[in-house]
């Protein structure tokens, strides 16, 4: 059984992104991002593929969720439902990498949660992580950051893994 995790990063009111577009550039971030994926099979909607500005991803399995039967991309594999996205994934653990609408179809699934806290609210948003009950979750790592001149907010590495029963 493929082990299912998210790699996201958030804001202090859980925003993931305002019109398309992440919240701000994180050099760090995109720097842990790639680290933490590399080699991967990574599962995305068709915009937030399409947001990428060199696609697809190198060095991992781009697959596109997709409700458009036409739609393709050289260099990645489509779907159409998150059940075939995983199905299709070449590699254990799998990445659901977002946007909003994938990271909530993939809630139930998602073992590990790779998240970037970052420091500081954008009123502007309007795409949001899922609220997660903190009885599901148990934090097993934290790394702090503080702003640089690359890094313009503080920020946290955070992994939670689910409590099963």
């Amino acid at each position: 059984m493929k082990s299912i995790e998210a790699i996201v990063a958030v804001d202090e009111n859980w925003a993931i992104g305002r019109q398309g577009e992440l919240l701000c550039h994180m050099p760090a971030d995109m720097k842990h991002f790639k680290e933490t994926t590399m080699g991967h099979s990574i599962v995305m909607g068709r915009k937030t593929f399409e947001s990428f500005p060199r696609r697809p991803l190198p060095g991992r399995q781009n697959i596109v969720i997709t409700r458009n039967a036409d739609w393709q991309y050289e260099g990645t594999t489509v779907a159409h439902s998150m059940d075939e996205a995983i199905a299709a994934a070449q590699t254990n653990p799998v990445f659901i990498i977002g946007g909003e609408q994938i990271y909530r179809q993939a809630m139930p699934l998602i073992d590990v949660l790779h998240l970037t806290v970052i420091h500081a609210r954008w009123a502007c948003a309007d795409a949001f992580f899922p609220t997660l009950d903190p009885n599901e979750w148990q934090e097993v790592s934290r790394e702090h950051h503080a702003s640089d001149h690359r890094n313009a907010y503080e920020f946290d590495f955070i992994t939670l893994k689910r409590r099963r029963s």
